[in-house]
Formats: structure tokens, C-alpha cells, sequence
């Protein structure tokens, strides 16, 4: 991976699913408590059946240069060697997301 440009994957909650995503660009943001991404990697696909959530992330971060991650929502960060396919996932039993009181409404 010397000559090559590093491929993070990127895991994280956002309404609910989990996101899993593939950028060239990540770091600690500068708006405390984010993480930012940038240079989103895509899938070419070459085969005839394509993956619908992968279409769906493609339209979703299509116009977006960056984007910035609470902290608390993030799963993993992967160095990895090359890119898989973008998608979303329903959360299993498992993973929850960790409560915030910054986050939570008022009664």
C-alpha cells in the first residue's frame, strides 16, 4: 500500500442503520466530538445486478465534499487494503447506540 493512497471503511449509526462507507480522507474535525470524511471511494460496477443501498449511499453523499460523524456514533475505522462495496445495514440486537444527554429531548 506504499504507492497507493490509504482506503479507510468507516462504520457508524445514522438513523437508525448502520452506515458502512469508504473514503480517503479521515480525520479528528476541528467541531469538537466529530469525526470528518471526505473523498469518498464508489464501486464501479461491472456487474448487471447492483446493490440498492450502495445506489442509495451514492445518491445520498453524491454533492457532499465532506461530512462530519459524532463521535459516539462511530463502530470502526478500518485502514484496509482495498475498497469493498458501500452499504446499510439494520442494526442487530447487539450493537446499540450509546446515549448522550446532549442528545436527549426534553420532557
Amino acid at each position: 500500500m506504499s504507492n497507493q493512497q490509504a482506503i479507510y471503511r468507516i462504520q457508524f449509526i445514522s438513523s437508525g442503520e448502520r452506515y458502512e462507507l469508504y473514503v480517503r480522507e479521515l480525520v479528528s474535525s476541528q467541531v469538537f466530538g466529530f469525526v470528518e470524511i471526505a473523498d469518498f471511494v464508489w464501486d464501479k460496477h461491472t456487474e448487471l445486478v447492483l446493490d440498492p443501498t450502495h445506489e442509495k449511499l451514492k445518491d445520498e453523499f453524491s454533492k457532499v465534499k465532506r461530512t462530519y460523524i459524532p463521535m459516539h456514533n462511530v463502530l470502526r475505522i478500518d485502514l484496509v487494503e482495498k475498497q469493498g462495496s458501500a452499504k446499510i445495514s439494520q442494526l442487530s440486537e447487539k450493537v446499540t447506540a450509546l446515549h448522550s444527554p446532549i442528545y436527549t429531548p426534553k420532557k
